[in-house]
């Protein structure tokens, strides 16, 4: 113990310690610079719309722009690139942001900039002034700004020499247009149009139209701030109309291999339906791939089609480039012939993966080897081959690591993933709409230890359909989950050395029960596609798992016969479970600026067992805290409801034995609410990103299986139930993915009692007394108000 809190201290001074040199070293930048620069403490522009305010302010020149998070920035650039009292001019870390030192000449090119900026949105008169005060080496500059009268658009006129391009974008403009009579001028609107009509005009065979045809002529010598838009869509040079295309034969080509092509190809002499198909690497059946071709002969060129076919062939996962062009026909001067050509990109890997468990109390680590073959059947057919492994021990009592092993798993899975759908007496055509649709076979054997007290295997296998039916709206559809438990103790319920209670857990009896599972499941997922972004929205995933109906069906229709209350029917000489369970994450992501964002998120599941089951299965089951729940708490260490472990489990070699398992339950309910920001643009290469969250939340039981009333879920205890959490946290961004270190506190623990619940207050006075105190009551179990998380990508 005394080791424990020496080191804890020694982190804690090492931590103030470089708080200090960070500080003393970066507060102050004028240190730094020479005695005739200064540096910009403060930026504002007066008199603007403010709806153009913060817009206006981003055409300021970023090198003489503070920020909201230029501070700490700073600091840490102060710290590595400062030597002998001065900026280095030479070998410059990438570490923070340097200060923004004044310069006339960026105070102009910004001035100047903000003045355009108002120009393209109406204010043609728009005048701007600069002011530079400067004061001990600190320069504030204001942008003065006289926008004069902003113009409408007072008539729109059309010149546009094609007849056929004239009607075709009237009738469609009316869909897209943002250019209307009586609004104010904007620029935005007109590149808008122009982008629109390109757009229409590639859609309807236009194949060589381009966005330089289309332009524009703006008179604002009006009275009453009024200005004339004509817009012109030209003629191709020499020629009296555009021109519509169809397409003549496709060319499908694969590259030998991920090097690209020869100087010289062989192709295929058969053409079939419109299409020649050479694969030069010998490695593709010809459907799989030509499927997702969507250039078909004697259509009308739609570019749209263009880009789904180059969507198709990049999701089918085998190629690393996809290039489309077009040749002009010989016989036809309104043909083109598309030449579609594939890089494959390597077939086989393997990856072998790592990773460290940790949280306070507990220590591990997990080993996987995955082998993957993105062609096994020579149509693009992803097959993952995993074996994986882990270990858990206890650390902090005196052992080492591998003398207090309690967990052990091991897991071997394939998945075999089809990029279509594969359904039985149906030919599923690929769809110009969402994605690409998946049929997915998994199989896996897993088998879990629990030291001295059981172990336990599960098979299970599963058919699933996935498709896209939008960018944003993804469906998964598993008509057959199949799923066969069986395990059992590794003690002697008659040894006189078993600790008393421990074969009454509730929990046991889930684990050691062979029974069968065959249901479905489904899920539906809204915006997930926008998670890596930093817009509005809202986020929405739901899934329904259900089994045991048609088992229940077959059994009474083949006589099985249950024990007296009804609940024992069998299949093959196997209980069977039947249950339900539905569950919901709903988010809301509000962008506030910059690489600011907040979000809430509420994440509620309900399992229910009833017909045949008077429990739902362990797998099945919820469980509190971790690095994605109520942070403040390590995973499967809360709740259910009031639950207290020292309590309901008075025997210490129980509390032991049973660690991580006897605090799941049936009902979850969490709510987070956490602030991202940008702490500094430059860290070792990366971003690094902070946080700081409020989490809530708890599990709980719905039948009286353990008989413990605590435990239930009722509304009228809901707030004593309740447990809170806050932190702080920090994201190392490195683009692909999140490197994530949370600091949880906990703020109100269920567990206790009254006001007793309120453990914050222990930690801001009498926290050491209090710890030694529930130690007696619960070791081994320890309490810990802060809880340190470690994890790969976000929580949510």
């Amino acid at each position: 113990m005394k080791a424990y809190y020496n080191y804890k201290s020694s982190v804690q001074f090492g931590a103030i310690l470089l708080f200090i040199i960070v500080f003393v070293t970066g507060c102050s930048s004028t240190k730094y610079i020479e005695d005739y620069q200064s540096i910009v403490k403060h930026v504002d522009i007066d008199s603007i719309d403010k709806a153009f305010e913060e817009e206006a302010y981003n055409y300021i020149q970023k090198d003489i722009r503070p920020t909201s998070t230029i501070g700490i920035n700073v600091l840490i650039y102060n710290v590595f690139n400062t030597k002998n009292g001065k900026y280095k001019t030479s070998d410059i870390k990438p570490l923070g942001t340097p200060p923004p030192i004044l310069d006339s000449a960026l105070v102009e090119i910004s001035r100047t900039q903000i003045e355009k900026f108002l120009n393209s949105k109406g204010y043609f008169k728009a005048k701007v002034k600069s002011d530079i005060k400067v004061k001990n080496q600190r320069a504030d500059l204001h942008f003065k700004v006289d926008p004069g009268p902003v113009f409408t658009v007072n008539k729109i006129k059309y010149e546009i020499a094609d007849p056929s391009v004239r009607d075709l974008y009237l009738s469609k403009k009316a869909a897209f247009t943002h250019l209307k009579e009586g609004m104010r001028y904007d620029d935005d609107s007109l590149g808008y149009e122009r982008d629109q009509i390109y757009q229409v005009m590639k859609e309807n065979g236009y194949f060589e139209f381009a966005r330089p045809y289309v332009k524009y002529d703006v008179d604002s010598n009006l009275n009453a701030s009024k200005a004339n838009v004509t817009l012109f869509i030209d003629n191709p040079l020499n020629k009296s109309a555009h021109q519509q295309f169809t397409l003549g034969e496709t060319n499908l080509i694969i590259a030998p291999d991920a090097d690209g092509f020869p100087d010289s190809l062989n192709m295929n002499d058969k053409v079939f339906r419109g299409l020649r198909y050479t694969d030069l690497s010998k490695k593709f059946r010809r459907n799989p791939i030509v499927r997702y071709n969507f250039l078909r002969e004697s259509e009308m060129y739609d570019i749209r089609n263009e880009n789904l076919t180059y969507d198709r062939m990049y999701e089918l996962n085998v190629f690393k480039n996809v290039k489309i062009e077009y040749n002009k026909a010989q016989d036809s001067s309104n043909k083109v012939l598309p030449v579609i050509q594939l890089i494959p990109q390597k077939i086989m890997s393997n990856r072998v993966e790592g990773e460290v468990p940790f949280n306070a109390g507990t220590v591990g680590f997990t080993l996987s080897n995955t082998y993957t073959n993105n062609n096994l059947f020579r149509g693009a057919e992803r097959f993952d081959f995993q074996v994986k492994g882990g270990l858990q021990s206890r650390i902090g009592q005196g052992r080492g690591f591998f003398n207090d092993i309690y967990q052990r798993d091991f897991s071997i899975s394939a998945n075999l993933t089809v990029p279509r759908l594969m359904l039985p007496l149906i030919t599923a055509r690929p769809s110009r709409k969402g994605g690409m649709p998946h049929t997915i076979f998994s199989s896996s054997y897993t088998y879990a230890l629990q030291k001295d007290i059981f172990e336990r295997r599960l098979l299970q296998t599963s058919l699933t359909y996935e498709f896209v039916e939008s960018k944003s709206k993804f469906h998964t559809v598993t008509p057959l989950n199949f799923e066969y438990r069986f395990g059992g103790l590794l003690i002697d319920s008659n040894s006189t050395n078993v600790p008393s209670g421990l074969l009454d857990v509730y929990t046991l009896s889930q684990l050691i029960r062979k029974d069968l599972t065959l249901g479905i499941k489904y899920s539906y997922s809204l915006n997930a596609d926008k998670l890596v972004g930093n817009s509005d929205f809202i986020y929405f995933r739901g899934s329904l798992d259900m089994a045991g109906n048609l088992l229940q069906l077959v059994s009474k229709l083949g006589g099985s016969k249950g024990a007296e209350n009804g609940k024992d029917a069998k299949i093959l000489g196997l209980p069977f479970n039947q249950y339900v369970r539905p569950e919901v994450d709903l988010r809301w992501y509000k962008n506030l600026g910059g690489e600011k964002q907040f979000v809430a998120r509420i994440n509620a599941g309900v399992g229910y067992a009833y017909g045949n089951s008077s429990y739902m299965q362990f797998e099945k089951l919820f469980a509190a805290g971790g690095s994605s729940g109520v942070r403040a708490w390590q995973a499967r260490t809360l709740g259910p409801g009031n639950y207290n472990r020292g309590e309901r489990l008075p025997d210490e070699a129980v509390r032991k034995a049973l660690y991580g398992l006897d605090q799941l339950a049936d009902i979850h309910i969490e709510s987070n609410l956490e602030y991202r920001y940008k702490l500094l643009n430059k860290f070792f290469g990366a971003k690094l990103k902070g946080a700081f969250f409020l989490d809530a939340g708890n599990v709980w039981n719905i039948a009286s299986s353990d008989g413990f009333e605590e435990t239930y879920f009722k509304l009228d205890k809901l707030g004593s139930q309740i447990a809170l959490g806050t932190g702080m946290g920090f994201r190392y961004d490195v683009q692909y993915f999140v490197f994530r270190f949370d600091i949880g506190l906990k703020l109100k623990d269920p567990q206790f009692r009254g006001s007793e619940q309120w453990v914050i207050s222990k930690f801001l006075g009498g926290g050491k007394t209090f710890k030694d105190e529930y130690y007696l009551k619960n070791s081994p179990d320890r309490y810990r108000f802060v809880q340190y998380n470690f994890g790969i990508g976000m929580p949510f």
